[in-house]
């Protein structure tokens, strides 16, 4: 699987929380001189209120079909790299669309380099809402064997960002659309 560059919609990156699907994002748009797009931070944009807030008031579910919406939204356009929420897979729908739209590249990290980079996150509160009542490191490792087959079936092919700079991680990624 090697698609030319020219021929290329869209790229999505998916993974867990933390895995650098924003900050390789940002980096790979730059260099393709594509817009970057954080779903997330989109939906906060267009609601008005964090990703936190939506849960805490509204539930998952409320934000789930939010966040489709978001990628429906962002589905429309060609030539972009959409940085998604780490939940984005929970539902066919979505990959179903990302698929139409461009390549799905599965950023993974293992859960202690995960950890380490959610202690680092100023912003882990606002936009990391707990997603079980659990403590960490039982969240991380429940959530993410329940998403590893869905990150697995979804990806066109997948990156280990563990101990690997952002910059890194996007060359890796740009070489597969050379």
């Amino acid at each position: 699987m090697n698609p030319e560059l020219d021929n290329l919609k869209n790229i999505f990156l998916i993974g867990y929380r933390c895995t650098g699907k924003s900050s390789v994002g940002r980096l790979l748009g730059a260099n393709l001189v594509w817009p970057f797009i954080d779903t997330d931070a989109l939906l906060v944009s267009e609601s008005g209120i964090s990703i936190k807030e939506i849960v805490d008031k509204h539930g998952w579910e409320t934000f789930r079909r939010m966040e489709h919406a978001a990628i429906s939204q962002v589905c429309i356009l060609d030539r972009q790299v959409v940085a998604t929420g780490g939940g984005v897979v929970l539902k066919a729908a979505n990959v179903d669309l990302m698929k139409k739209s461009g390549w799905i590249v599965w950023l993974k990290a293992e859960p202690e380099s995960i950890i380490s980079r959610m202690m680092q996150d100023q912003n882990t509160a606002a936009f990391r809402p707990s997603l079980t009542s659990k403590d960490i490191i039982t969240e991380i490792g429940e959530t993410l064997a329940e998403r590893k087959p869905l990150y697995r079936r979804a990806m066109d092919f997948c990156v280990r960002t563990d101990d690997r700079r952002v910059d890194e991680v996007c060359d890796i990624i740009l070489q597969k659309f050379s």
